[in-house]
C-alpha cells in the first residue's frame, strides 16, 4: 500500500458536531487505498448509498406533552440489558485506520456501555480485546464474528479460543460466499501493508485447488465448492455453548431456517453494500424479516446508520438494536479511541434528542414514533 500511514492522533479538533463531519474529516488522515477499503462498496455502489438514504425516507409523526422524566435508552437483548441499543459492527483490518486498530475501538466501546464484535480479520490478537473490554464494570456485550472455514478443526479451535477468552456470542457472517465486485478498491490497487494481517487466522491453510477442467469455473467449480451450508451452522452450533447470531438474513423464508437451525439471533445486514449491488437497503428489509419471526428471536440491523433519528427508526421496525460500521472507523481514524467515543456519544446524544421529540419515554415506544401503536413490547 503507498500513501502516507494514518496518523496517530488522539485529540479531536473543533468543529465536529455529526457523523458526517466525522466521515469528512477521516477522508484527510486515511490513505486512498484505506479509504478505498473502508468507504468503498460493491460495483457502481447503488446498494452502498441506497442503506443510508432509506433511513431518511421514513418520517417521524411526533407526539406532544407526554411525561418523558425518567426516560432512557435501556434495551434487552440475549439476557442483558444494554445501557442503550447501539453496538459497533465487525470490521477487518482497523489498524489501516489507526495504529492502536481494534484495542481502541474496543476500549472506547466498552468505556461508553457500547457492545463491541470483534472481526474474525482483527488486525489484533482476539485475546488482547477481550482483556482490554472485560474488566470495564459498565461495558457492552463482546461477541466474535466468524467467517467459517473450509478446515473445521481450525475453525472449531478458532471459537474455543472465543470461549475461552470470554467473548459472549458468536456472530456468523453468511452473506459473503465470495467477495463482491469492489471496484473502488481495485482501482485504488488496495492491499495489506506490511505488519496488518488477519492475525487470528495465523495458521489456517487455504485448502487445495481443484484440477479444472477446460470450461470449467474458478469460482463455482473451486473456490465454491468449499463455501458454508445450512449443514455447516448446524456443526457449528453443535461444537459451542455459546448463542449464535447469523449475520447477512435479508429474506423470511432463510430467517425461519436459521431458527430452525438453531440461531438466537438474527443481523439484518447487506454486507454495508461491499457484496452484492442493487440489494434493496436494509431498512427496507428489516420489517419482512421481523415479522416473519414475530419475535422468537432478536433480529438486529446494520448499515446506513448515520443518526439518531436512524437508530430510532430502526428500533419502531422491530429492531432489537442497531450496529454501526463506517462512521466507527472515521473516529478511530480521526483520534484513535476518542474520536470512536465521540461517535457513539453523538449518536446516542441524538437518539435521546428524537426520543423526547417523539414523545418517546423509552425504547418499548419507539413505534409510535412512525405513526403505529406502541405495542411491540
Amino acid at each position: 500500500m503507498n500513501g502516507k500511514p494514518p496518523s496517530p492522533r488522539t485529540t479531536l479538533p473543533e468543529g465536529l458536531v455529526s457523523l458526517a463531519d466525522h466521515e469528512a474529516l477521516a477522508r484527510t488522515s486515511l490513505s486512498p487505498e484505506a479509504d478505498a477499503y473502508f468507504n468503498g462498496g460493491a460495483a457502481d455502489e447503488i446498494t452502498l448509498r441506497e442503506n443510508v438514504a432509506a433511513w431518511q425516507r421514513p418520517r417521524l409523526h411526533p407526539r406532544v406533552l407526554r411525561p418523558l422524566a425518567g426516560g432512557h435508552t435501556r434495551v434487552q437483548l440475549l439476557g442483558r440489558t444494554l445501557a442503550h441499543p447501539i453496538l459497533i459492527a465487525p470490521m477487518a483490518y482497523q489498524r489501516l485506520a489507526h495504529p492502536h486498530g481494534e484495542m481502541a475501538t474496543a476500549l472506547a466501546a466498552a468505556v461508553l456501555g457500547t457492545g463491541f464484535v470483534l472481526s474474525t480479520q482483527a488486525s489484533v490478537p482476539l485475546e488482547d480485546v477481550a482483556h482490554t473490554v472485560l474488566g470495564e464494570a459498565e461495558r457492552g456485550p463482546l461477541w466474535f464474528q466468524l467467517y467459517l472455514q473450509p478446515d473445521r478443526a481450525f475453525t472449531r479451535d478458532l471459537v474455543h479460543r472465543a470461549e475461552a477468552a470470554g467473548y459472549e456470542a458468536l456472530v456468523l457472517t453468511v452473506d459473503a460466499p465470495v467477495n463482491g465486485a469492489r471496484d473502488r478498491e481495485r482501482r485504488a490497487g488496495f492491499v495489506l501493508p506490511p505488519g496488518i494481517t488477519a492475525i487470528n487466522l495465523q495458521g489456517l491453510r487455504p485448502p487445495k485447488p481443484q484440477t479444472l477442467r477446460p470450461g470449467q469455473s474458478t469460482l463455482f467449480d473451486d473456490l465454491l465448492t468449499h463455501a458454508p451450508t445450512w449443514d455447516d451452522v448446524a456443526w457449528l452450533r453443535s461444537v459451542t455453548r455459546l448463542p449464535l447470531l447469523l449475520k447477512g438474513i435479508t429474506h423470511p423464508a432463510d430467517a425461519r431456517l436459521a431458527v430452525q437451525t438453531g440461531a438466537q439471533g438474527l443481523i439484518v445486514s447487506n454486507h454495508g453494500g461491499r457484496t452484492l449491488d442493487t440489494m434493496p437497503a436494509t431498512a427496507e428489509l428489516l420489517p419482512a424479516v421481523v415479522q416473519a419471526l414475530g419475535g422468537e428471536v432478536p433480529v438486529l440491523v446494520d448499515g446506513g446508520i448515520r443518526r439518531g433519528t436512524d437508530v430510532l427508526k430502526a428500533m419502531a421496525l422491530g429492531a432489537a438494536a442497531v450496529l454501526v460500521g463506517r462512521p466507527v472507523v472515521h473516529g478511530l481514524a480521526n483520534a484513535g479511541a476518542t474520536g470512536v467515543a465521540h461517535v457513539i456519544r453523538l449518536l446516542r446524544d441524538e437518539l435521546e434528542i428524537a426520543m423526547a421529540l417523539c414523545g418517546c419515554q423509552t425504547l418499548a415506544e419507539a413505534a409510535m414514533a412512525l405513526g403505529r401503536p406502541a405495542d411491540r413490547h
